[in-house]
């Protein structure tokens, strides 16, 4: 008789439908839920420290870039033609950073390039940046337009170690 009865049972669990209950799969469906939540946070960290990253990378390369033309103006390499008067050896623009200026002494034509394309900045999405003249405060937020000493971020952001991306 037991063994009848516990036929029964295993042939009726086994010969239903099989598939999931409503249960189940709400409980499947609030967990993912709950681990989709903890993994966004930091998705987006992630992401504004590769923006950081990039930030930062950029801005090297054009102050190094400025500061190349000026040791070209330095060691008069740059044909005289092309320093503006009252520069103190700075570049007048960005542009002509990626432009070129002629090599002094050299009747070729050759120019000097410094960079390749103005950078993009992450935070702003765009090549416009702050600039800095060599006359100008350290802290300013208007050029004065005489040469480019300096490059800064126009973002009113913040970092994650907390300082303004403007500031860097």
């Amino acid at each position: 008789m037991r063994r009848r009865l516990l036929d029964r049972v295993v042939r009726h669990r086994t010969s239903g439908a099989a598939g999931y209950t409503f249960v189940e799969v709400l409980v499947v469906a609030v967990i993912l839920l709950i681990l989709a939540s903890a993994a966004m946070p930091l998705a987006r960290v992630g992401i504004q420290r590769q923006k950081e990253v990039e930030l930062r990378r950029a801005l090297r390369e054009m102050r190094t870039a400025i500061d190349r033309y000026k040791d070209a103006v330095d060691l008069g390499m740059i044909a005289a033609t092309d320093v503006r008067p009252g520069s103190e050896g700075y570049p007048p623009s960005l542009e002509i950073l990626v432009e070129g200026v002629s090599v002094a002494n050299d009747a070729s034509g050759r120019k000097l390039k410094f960079l390749r394309r103005i950078p993009i900045d992450p935070m702003t999405n765009s090549t416009e940046w702050g600039l800095r003249a060599y006359e100008d405060a350290p802290d300013t937020r208007s050029w004065g337009g005489q040469n480019v000493y300096d490059v800064y971020s126009r973002s009113e952001g913040e970092a994650l170690d907390g300082t303004r991306y403007r500031d860097w």
